[in-house]
């Protein structure tokens, strides 16, 4: 579980900023709320703000620390990062990115980040909570790695460890079993786009094909009231008839070359059929991708990294959740991750939306809502509804007030700004 993440010097980021999932001690919503030991975390964070306020650069971030930790190790000494700092400033273009997360495995709460550029580690540390105290397991600097006795895994690795490979994973490589423990904790975390869905289809055919996942889903989709009665899953040898046709030639042609001869899951909807007297005379099949809407069919795909997640419990980051969805579907999808009854195993959910419906029927806590927007060097900024004060007052916004109101009025920030509408139009 994440207690809390931060990004510096990354992208729109030029300071360090932090989401932190650690609940407050407000009162509302107590179902969004888990308890682990001595911590209560949420089950859910939700970003808000206008478009190019750094919402999609913090999930990337997020996404850019995963990919680091699960690949760094097996680059060449030549290979790239693709790591891009904040470049609206003389003092940090030339700096290394900044990335650290805060979570618990088994109880056991750890601390680990990194400094990196383009080409190289600059720092790393991973601390370990020993009762009252924060242990250091092992810090890397400029100069070498330090590793303590609480690390022992790690001893004489140092000299095996790349400029641009994590130490972390070098260690996991040697079969370290810390290290291996918390590297398969960031393997349990994704990181899916609300926009770019179909290649999470294969995740939802997987769980298909399982009996205690595939209930959970129809489920799912039954209350959603999709407008089909179920869903059929089957497996079938490729053929080029699957395939839209108004792909361009060459992409067909490479698309075809790759699935020639192999098997692949198909999804057929089921509907009701009726004559004219309005009798249900029996049912059609519709092929999900062709006959069914994007919405549809984005709520199928997203699915199972949805279940997976809450099957598992693990960590889901999704940018632009509401896009092509209805924002009673978004609501629905949202609602999961605070459902005693499906997020058994404590998963946690992070995503950015424009869908201020959630702000009045999403059922969030105060300290589940995060604004960014970008101040007048343009860096964005992250702070959080219960963070948030009013010009002249110190009161923390009260839980009783209209948020989607409040926050399409420009109250809390973090919104475009438009201009008069009146004026727009008369110079359309």
């Amino acid at each position: 579980m994440i207690i809390e993440f931060t990004v510096g010097n990354f992208l729109s980021f030029k300071e360090n900023k932090t989401l932190s999932l650690e609940a407050t001690n407000i009162t509302e919503f107590k179902e969004s709320v888990f308890k682990v030991d001595k911590y209560r975390l949420l089950k859910s964070a939700v970003l808000y703000g206008a478009n190019s306020s750094g919402k999609s650069n913090f999930i990337k971030a997020m996404s850019t620390m995963k990919r680091i930790v699960m690949t760094s190790v097996e680059k060449s000494s030549a290979s790239k990062f693709e790591i891009t700092p904040f470049l609206l400033n003389t003092s940090s273009e030339e700096k290394p990115s900044y990335f650290e997360i805060v979570f618990l495995i088994d109880n056991s709460r750890y601390r680990y980040g990194f400094e990196v550029d383009n080409n190289s580690i600059y720092g790393e540390w991973l601390f370990k909570l020993d009762g009252e105290d924060e242990v250091p397991l092992f810090i890397r600097e400029e100069n070498g790695i330090g590793v303590t006795d609480e690390f022992d895994e790690g001893a004489g690795l140092e000299s095996k460890t790349r400029e641009n490979a994590l130490f972390l994973s070098v260690v996991d490589q040697f079969n370290g079993e810390e290290s291996g423990k918390i590297i398969g904790w960031f393997n349990k975390w994704g990181t899916i786009s609300g926009l770019s869905h179909d290649n999470y289809r294969g995740v939802t055919f997987s769980l298909l094909d399982e009996e205690k996942s595939k209930e959970r889903l129809l489920d799912f989709f039954k209350d959603l009231d999709l407008g089909f009665q179920q869903l059929k899953f089957r497996k079938e040898k490729f053929q080029e008839s699957f395939l839209p046709t108004d792909l361009p030639s060459e992409i067909l042609d490479d698309i075809i070359n790759d699935l020639q001869g192999k098997t692949i899951a198909r999804i057929s909807t089921v509907h009701k059929k009726f004559n004219e007297d309005g009798s249900q005379i029996g049912y059609r099949d519709f092929d999900l991708r062709d006959q069914e809407s994007s919405g549809t069919n984005k709520v199928i795909d997203i699915s199972g990294p949805i279940f997976a997640t809450l099957l598992g419990g693990g960590v889901l980051v999704i940018d632009e959740l509401d896009a092509k969805l209805h924002p009673l579907m978004t609501a629905a999808i949202t609602n999961l991750f605070n459902s005693p009854e499906y997020n058994t195993n404590n998963a946690q959910l992070i995503f950015a939306t424009h869908d201020t419906n959630l702000l009045s029927y999403g059922r969030f806590r105060r300290d589940q809502i995060y604004f960014l927007e970008k101040d007048k060097y343009e860096a964005s900024d992250l702070y959080s509804l219960i963070e948030y004060k009013e010009d002249g007052s110190s009161a923390k916004i009260r839980k009783d007030r209209s948020f989607e109101k409040d926050y399409i009025n420009g109250r809390y920030g973090a919104i475009p700004f438009i201009g008069n509408f009146k004026e727009l139009l008369s110079n359309g």
